[in-house]
């Protein structure tokens, strides 16, 4: 088994190479989504997150209103660090259980927004990291997304600088242009990643 970081800043287009990865035949696991599946109703994570913030954090229909509660932890870095130790287990739990699933051949692919912010490149066998200039982060965030300039600004100055990615990166897959342009990148990675597995095999 290969275990691939990816990672990327936001609006790099990392998503859309871990579908073609998936195309090609890697196992995906999400961290972003995981850690929405933990927090779900009925699950030991929301409970503990309720107990830990109060029932204010919770929609009418008893679900996690992340607006609410993104706006106690985004403001006190006190209050993220005690989201973060009740979620990061559970999500590493998770995500340790489906990696476990996959085949002893699987090339997996473990997609981590903040893999660079929080020191992970040396849980995996190499990093492959998406890269795009921050102008052409920003244009796709405004015109994509709809976000604001100053939001999408804001939301790329909260992540690591694009030099800091690149300094933990096996492998570099160049976004900047066209989508047209990412295929031929994309199968020439899962070339290298077949190679690789093969190799630890």
């Amino acid at each position: 088994m290969l275990k691939v970081g990816l990672t990327g800043g936001i609006g790099a287009g990392k998503s859309e190479v871990s579908r073609r990865l998936v195309d090609y035949g890697a196992v995906l696991i999400d961290s972003d989504r995981i850690a929405r599946e933990v927090v779900e109703p009925g699950t030991p994570g929301l409970a503990a997150v309720v107990e830990e913030f109060g029932p204010d954090i919770l929609t009418a229909e008893g679900a996690l209103d992340r607006p609410a509660l993104g706006a106690i932890v985004f403001a006190d870095p006190d209050r993220l660090a005690a989201l973060n130790a009740i979620v990061h287990p559970l999500v590493g739990a998770r995500s340790a259980e489906l990696e476990g699933a996959a085949g002893p051949d699987s090339v997996v692919i473990h997609d981590v927004p903040l893999l660079a912010e929080n020191g992970l490149a040396p849980h995996y066998d190499l990093v492959v990291v998406v890269d795009a200039s921050p102008e052409t982060q920003l244009d796709r965030l405004v015109t994509v997304r709809g976000m604001t300039e100053s939001d999408a600004r804001a939301r790329m100055a909260a992540q690591a600088s694009r030099e800091q990615r690149l300094a933990v990166a096996d492998l570099v897959v160049d976004n900047d242009g066209p989508l047209d342009a990412l295929e031929p990148q994309v199968r020439m990675v899962w070339e290298e990643l077949l190679r690789r597995a093969a190799a630890t095999g």
